[in-house]
């Protein structure tokens, strides 16, 4: 299969040099699309070959052809004549001795090829003794046939990307592992005993680990290969393989019940390694310690359930595990414990295990201690408080990410052994400091800071835990909390702290105006961290006490009045919605004075930027201002009966004109359009018929709006109105109901002119916001909506919007067809069509009329489909594609075959072979002629999913080039 000259591949090494070279974009998109294609072709065969025995090729253009090698045997084996296989196996069976030295890249590559070879030619049976007849007589060829031992597991796992029936499949794998399972164990015992160095080789660890699921887990570890895996431990170079292998019997040992006598084996072997974590520690030989933490708390994941019932037994591996955290000094391992401890509490909090959970009652009280000191920020070398990483802003956000995950260890903590107990902890270390340091501290001067704030974030992190009527810790934590001196982590960790406990303090009112005025304070730091804490911590405070603040609506009020235009964007919607909680809870006659009171100077400020707002900084000013009216809609809704005034309805008639006359002065700028539009939507929600005196108003202003400015929240808006004004809500009249409907069909003609005045592509967003918004009217106006005129253009517009790249359009495409098919069979979506809500039987006439109306435009939304799965949509989109597909096989079958033949058969000739093509139409008729229609849509995404790998996926290879070029040089 190989060929000699160098004419054959030249423009292959031309293009891979522009890819590795400094030319411009345009130039390296020629030559990434010149090298997909190639990758693709029937000449590659030949061509990577040649690459491959070229001595004027370089490495990179080595690996890239052996990566496309693998592509091709995976993807296009169909390109190749039975007869050529055994020439195909020779060659790559003569590459592997050619590469057995390396580079370690491309024998990978290599070895993939041949497995991948293997799982296909199913006349090639004596794989495993062929493999090693060839290669495993010379010293360098072992290192290919362990490669390829390795590997070979893992490709048949992979098998389903593979060309395959799932009985050829499911055969050849029995064939490949099952068959050759004690086999392999030999091979490998014996590699292992044939010198000191192969028992250390991280290629035998990595075979090992390969096969553990395809060998009896008992063969293994009563056989020598556990003791090599473990002596492995000891030398650097197979540390992290041992590690590995070590972690993936782990995992095979979860079932422990079946597992007992593996377990039994494993436990003394792993415990005997425990005093290699203090040794690691104290050498500072962190990758060690990493990996023996990985092993401790992997063991204990999957012996947890053990643990759980012989807690005496197993002790010793959750002491290890709280060792490796308590020894963590770097913070680099902690993180793999974490799963552990969960894993324990999950089983130990359950009453069944409550002697385990007293035997470890020690061990998280430790455990508390050493994730309080963890938390602990870093003293910078620089001693400088302003930059505690040293400019490492990587180490800064891992750290915080961090400190989040061991906040989720102390509600662990908490669920153990009681939340008191663990707020003591908290409270101990608080006390602690401020004795010791308290009386050096000084505003500004805040003398070793991270041991206070330490345990007031584990405070914080515990806070959802702790219930309102905690009465021992807490009423001597909060007194504390708001004395502390003023350091900006500490008082930004104080004020969420305290935030975190606003259901406690709705039950001790006492407390209330203390830790406000601490909250309120804050405003007037000048960390800018701190003061949106204490905008974060207002509203929590707003929200759980409104009870208790509604009686002070007036000094609250003035105080939002002060700080708001001080705040950034979303301190100023916590405050508002804090203000607006306390708001709901005013009697209902009091509503329309507290709504107008404190919207008032809003809506003054929204008049005065919109009269100046000329910058895009500006205009986004404006729109962030317009959200708080909406936060005030959506908190303030009073409970008013039916047919009596609304006070907020009152209120938002008032300020209509106002917002009416931003989104008409601003029909250009989307974000205005949007919060607008939003603000509109929430009155309806929030109010819901009372807004029917707004109405002729309302729909006005958004088909205006839509009109002139095109923006899909007019659709969403009015999306809002078809979901609350239908013949199910109490007072609506059918006129009433009638008018929606037409305000939608008004809506819909203004989408259609504009999707035929614009390609799909300038409009995904609106194409989202109205096919949602026709799923709503289907569902409440179906008759009416199945019936209209517009309905089969509606349709033409749905297969039109599936050629979009995005997944929303998509998928708001693709749900609304599938409700719109639903109408096509007995059971409808919706009740709409009976007074009994639990019957759902569609009219004869409507399941005619969805029929008609797809018989009619089927063959291209069929088209549309399939190209789309094929080539086009995103990943999410395949479930409700082929959804789409299954409910037109449900309601046309023979017609939807008839379009599904029609479309396979329009391919690229050579995209598909001929006995695939006719395989998938055969099997379809099978399934319609059984009434098995619902396998077809397993068929159809198979399908689709192997002809998208096989000939639009990026094959592999492109994208590491420049990764290749530097890993070899290095």
């Amino acid at each position: 299969m190989a060929a000699n000259g160098t004419q054959a591949f030249a423009p292959v090494l031309a293009a891979l040099q522009t890819m590795q070279s400094n030319v411009d974009r345009a130039q390296k998109g020629q030559a990434h699309e010149f090298l997909e294609q190639f990758q693709k072709s029937n000449e590659a065969w030949n061509t990577t070959f040649m690459i491959l025995n070229s001595s004027e090729a370089t490495t990179e253009s080595k690996l890239f052809a052996a990566t496309t090698l693998k592509g091709k045997i995976v993807f296009d084996f169909h390109q190749l004549p039975r007869e050529s296989l055994p020439e195909l196996r020779n060659t790559l069976l003569s590459l592997l001795a050619q590469f057995s030295q390396g580079p370690k890249p491309i024998r990978t590559q290599l070895c993939v090829c041949l497995a991948n070879l293997a799982i296909q030619m199913l006349e090639w049976k004596d794989v495993l003794q062929l493999v090693v007849s060839t290669l495993g007589n010379d010293p360098n060829g072992i290192a290919c046939v362990l490669e390829f031992l390795h590997v070979l597991p893992e490709e048949v796992t992979e098998g389903r990307k593979i060309n395959l029936t799932e009985d050829e499949l499911r055969d050849r794998t029995v064939e490949l592992l099952e068959e050759n399972g004690n086999q392999v164990l030999t091979l490998l015992n014996q590699y292992a005993q044939s010198s000191e160095a192969a028992s250390k080789n991280p290629q035998l660890m990595e075979c090992i680990t390969s096969w553990i699921r395809e060998v009896p887990l008992n063969d293994i570890v009563n056989s020598p290969l556990l003791d090599v895996v473990m002596n492995a431990l000891e030398t650097e170079s197979s540390f992290d393989s041992s590690v590995d292998t070590l972690c993936a019997i782990f995992r095979e040992t979860r079932d422990v019940d079946e597992c007992m006598a593996v377990i039994k084996t494993m436990y003394p072997r792993v415990m005997s390694i425990r005093p290699k974590i203090a040794q690691a520690a104290e050498a500072e030989d962190f990758d060690m310690f990493k990996g023996l933490t990985r092993i401790f708390s992997e063991a204990g994941e999957a012996w947890v359930v053990l643990i759980a019932r012989m807690p005496e037994d197993f002790r010793g591996l959750v002491e290890a595990v709280l060792e490796c955290a308590a020894r963590d000094t770097e913070k680099e391992a902690i993180s793999s414990t974490f799963i552990f401890w969960y894993e324990l509490k999950q089983y130990i909090t359950l009453e069944r295990y409550m002697q385990a959970r007293m035997q470890f009652v020690d061990i998280y009280l430790n455990l508390v201690d050493i994730m309080i000191g963890h938390l602990e920020f870093p003293k910078p070398e620089s001693g400088n408080d302003n930059d505690l990483f040293d400019g490492d802003r990587e180490q800064e956000e891992r750290f915080r990410g961090f400190r989040h995950q061991m906040g989720d260890v102390l509600k662990d903590c908490c669920e153990v052994i009681g939340v008191t107990e663990c707020l003591q902890k908290s409270y101990v270390k608080i006390e602690e400091w401020v004795n010791t340091y308290g009386p050096q501290a000084s505003t500004g001067n805040v003398p070793e800071w991270q041991k206070l704030e330490a345990p007031l974030f584990s405070m914080r992190a515990m806070g959802r835990m702790v219930p309102p009527d905690e009465n021992i810790m807490l009423p001597r934590l909060v007194p504390l909390i708001v004395q502390i001196p003023d350091q900006e982590k500490v008082r930004f960790q104080a004020v969420m702290a305290l935030g975190r406990y606003t259901e406690w303090t709705a039950q001790h009112p006492d407390t209330l105006e203390a830790q406000l005025n601490f909250i309120m304070a804050a405003f007037d730091h000048p960390s800018k961290e701190v003061v949106t804490a204490a905008a974060l911590s207002f509203r929590f405070f707003c929200n759980d006490c409104a009870e208790l603040l509604k009686g002070f609506t007036n000094q609250l009020q003035t105080f939002y009045e002060t700080v708001i235009n001080r705040l950034p964007p979303t301190s100023q919607d916590e405050i508002t919605e804090g203000m607006a909680a306390v708001l709901s809870r005013q009697p209902v006659d009091q509503v329309y004075a507290s709504f107008k009171m404190c919207c008032d100077p809003v809506v003054k400020r929204l008049m005065d930027m919109a009269q100046s707002a000329s910058t895009e900084k500006e205009k986004l000013a404006l729109a962030d201002h317009l959200n708080l009216i909406t936060i005030f809609v959506q908190w303030i809704q009073p409970e008013v009966r039916p047919g009596e005034p609304h006070p907020a309805v009152q209120y938002c008639q008032e300020i209509f004109p106002v917002l009416a006359a931003i989104a008409e002065n601003f029909s250009n700028f989307t974000p205005v359009l949007e919060r607008v539009c939003r603000c509109w939507r929430y009155i309806v929600l929030s109010y819901r018929t009372h807004t029917a005196p707004l109405l002729p108003v309302l729909a006005e202003k958004l088909a205006s709006g839509f009109a002139a400015s095109r923006q899909g929240c007019f659709l969403w808006a009015t999306d809002s109105i078809v979901r609350e004004y239908t013949d199910e809500s109490e007072g609506i009249t059918p006129e009433t109901t009638q008018a929606i409907f037409n305000f939608y069909v008004q809506q819909a003609t203004t989408f259609l002119r504009a999707l035929n005045d614009l390609p799909p592509e300038q409009l995904p967003d609106v194409i989202e916001d109205f096919f949602r918004l026709c799923n709503d009217v289907q569902a409440y106006h179906s008759r009416s909506f199945i019936a209209n005129e517009l309905t089969p253009t509606i349709l033409s517009a749905a297969s039109t919007s599936l050629t979009l790249l995005k997944d929303e359009p998509i998928l708001a495409t693709l749900h609304f067809l599938r409700d719109f098919l639903a109408y096509g069979g007995e059971n409808a979506p919706t009740s709409t069509f009976s007074e009994d809500p639990n019957r759902r039987i569609n009219p004869p006439e409507i399941q005619t009329a969805v029929k008609t109306l797809i018989s009619q435009q089927g063959e291209v939304l069929v088209q549309r489909l399939m190209t789309g799965m094929m080539y086009t949509f995103p990943a999410d989109c395949f479930p409700d594609a082929s959804g789409v597909l299954l409910a037109m096989f449900q309601l046309l079958p023979e017609a939807t075959a008839t379009w599904t033949a029609n479309t396979v058969s329009m391919l690229p000739t050579g995209s598909i072979s001929p006995q695939e093509q006719e395989r998938l139409l055969r099997n379809i008729e099978q399934r319609i002629q059984s009434g098995d229609t619902r396998k077809i849509r397993t068929l159809l995404q198979d399908f689709t999913n192997s002809y998208r790998r096989r000939n639009v996926a990026p094959r592999e290879g492109l994208g590491r080039l420049e990764a290749a070029r530097f890993r070899f040089a290095g």
